[in-house]
């Protein structure tokens, strides 16, 4: 991910955070139930926007159609702000810090570089880290939300497992831009003519060669209309539903649609197709004996004590899997001679991983500290296995809740919006640059 996609993909979050408390009077450009949206937040989010798509080249429509995107954006973050409000969440400056340090990580700069870049930008980084805790919170809310609609069974999972192995897709994914046209299904035969007119026209500008994402962020109803339309990668099986017929057997390039829903006529790209290679999972097998310290046990005492069990192991005196069934205070492990079994590394604790990952077979460890204690460790060995069952099982539910998620997203929202009192008073004139 570039450093531009990151800031793209954060700006609407932030810049559609709303102020409670401004610094000077401004005008109110909507009632969102107890909470309003100011003008000046909606031509900040325009001109935010405008700021980015100069910088990457992207061609943007009208501002009176960029301004009614971002209303609907704004009207969207501050509905769900309440909701966080009412369940009282916080994003503290620990988990934003953590965050910001694994972007600054992924980009592979420190982050007084990536400070640098952001204030370079034409951004505050103060604002900057607002807009990752508001689109932190705004993710939170929505996840724990929506969560709670899905239900997902063993019996669907099987079911897809099975489709997808006879599908073969488990290795594909296709990078998808999507274009909504609404029809209001309580309009009259010629508002819904005019809908399917509008969306005829659209596939032909696109298939003349009109850019996909300028169409999409100009005409689109759709939830990544501000984005271009861009779904990102995704799997056949994890599409919402209506989809997932409409693009199996194409290629990239194509133009899909219109496909008629009850919300629309949905129109699809493939900007890209990718397949993914085969799961190879490497687990470790290992003994281990662990020492807790308490009032009575130092932490000098305890590294003591695995030094003599060492010296026993290594005199003949003893065996590391009686040591353990006798001393270690890891009783799932104890029982069966301080054995762990056959594992990915990476379910263990930092300390025990990295110590077991120097070690060759037969080799054991000297006393380390962890978290659960102190440890000493014999190393069985290492192998290479094939997951790909493991992994299709797993990767089903995934595509089943993401599937589901999306699709409840979406029924959430038009829930939150439908209870909510909106009263749109005046957005005001364009945004200027």
């Amino acid at each position: 991910m570039k450093f531009s996609t990151i800031l793209l993909a954060t700006i609407f979050a932030g810049t559609a955070m709303v102020s409670h408390a401004a610094e000077r009077l401004d005008q109110v450009a909507i009632i969102v139930n107890d909470g309003v949206v100011l003008k000046s937040e909606i031509n900040s989010l325009v001109n935010s926007v405008k700021r980015r798509s100069l910088a990457s080249k992207q061609e943007l429509p009208a501002d009176r159609i960029l301004r009614t995107q971002a209303t609907e954006r704004l009207i969207d973050t501050i509905l769900k702000e309440q909701i966080a409000d009412r369940m009282g969440m916080r994003i503290g400056d620990v988990q934003l810090n953590q965050t910001i340090e694994g972007i600054a990580q992924e980009q592979k700069m420190p982050i007084s570089d990536l400070k640098q870049a952001i204030e370079k930008d034409g951004d505050s980084f103060a604002k900057y880290r607002e807009s990752i805790r508001s689109e932190l919170l705004l993710s939170q809310v929505e996840r724990i939300s929506v969560r709670r609609r899905i239900n997902i069974s063993e019996h669907e999972i099987s079911n897809l497992v099975e489709l997808m192995n006879e599908r073969g897709k488990t290795n594909t994914e296709y990078h998808i831009g999507h274009i909504l046209i609404p029809v209001d299904k309580k309009g009259t035969a010629e508002e819904q003519q005019a809908s399917k007119s509008r969306a005829d026209k659209v596939l032909e500008m696109l298939k003349e060669g009109s850019d996909f994402k300028k169409i999409a962020i100009t005409s689109s109803s759709g939830p990544k209309a501000l984005e271009g339309g861009d779904w990102g990668l995704m799997n056949i099986n994890e599409m919402p539903t209506l989809f997932t017929d409409a693009v199996k057997d194409h290629s990239k390039g194509d133009i899909i649609g219109p496909v008629r829903s009850g919300n629309g006529y949905h129109i699809l790209t493939i900007f890209d197709i990718k397949g993914k290679q085969e799961v190879k999972v490497s687990e470790s097998n290992a003994r281990h004996i662990l020492i807790k310290t308490s009032i009575i046990l130092s932490n000098d005492r305890a590294k003591e004590l695995l030094n003599d069990f060492i010296k026993q192991i290594e005199a003949g005196t003893a065996t590391f899997s009686d040591l353990a069934k006798e001393h270690s205070a890891d009783s799932g492990s104890a029982i069966k001679g301080g054995e762990l079994g056959w594992a990915d590394p990476s379910n263990y604790v930092p300390e025990f991983k990295n110590t077991m990952a120097r070690l060759n077979e037969g080799e054991m460890s000297k006393p380390f500290k962890t978290t659960h204690g102190w440890h000493i460790i014999e190393f069985i060995g290492r192998r290479n296995i094939d997951a790909t069952e493991s992994f299709i099982k797993n990767r089903a539910y995934q595509l089943l809740f993401n599937r589901k998620f999306a699709e409840e997203s979406a029924a959430w929202a038009n829930e939150l919006r439908a209870q909510a009192y909106i009263d749109v008073l005046d957005t005001g004139a364009e945004a200027k640059d």
